[in-house]
């Protein structure tokens, strides 16, 4: 799958979880960057990124996870 659409569906999930799109999608991207993207978003972020890509990560897949391109990176290497 092509990085931009990933990328997009990434972004939609985002602003399904934390119900706004304040954020420009960036590799650079991290929590902290964005409003209301805490502790709590974060894991029903990574859930349903599996849900949407049918993947499944591992602890060692969410240890490598620093910013928006590592978590696109892991999710390409997935599907």
């Amino acid at each position: 799958m092509e990085t931009s659409l990933v990328k997009e569906k990434v972004s939609n999930v985002l602003v399904s979880v934390l119900e706004h799109n304040n954020f420009e999608m960036h590799d650079e991207l991290t929590a902290k960057d964005v409003d209301g993207w805490d502790s709590l978003s974060h894991m029903m972020i990574i859930t349903k990124i599996e849900e949407h890509f049918g993947i499944k990560f591992k602890l060692r897949d969410l240890n490598k996870l620093k910013n928006m391109g590592s978590l696109i990176n892991v999710i390409q290497s997935k599907i």
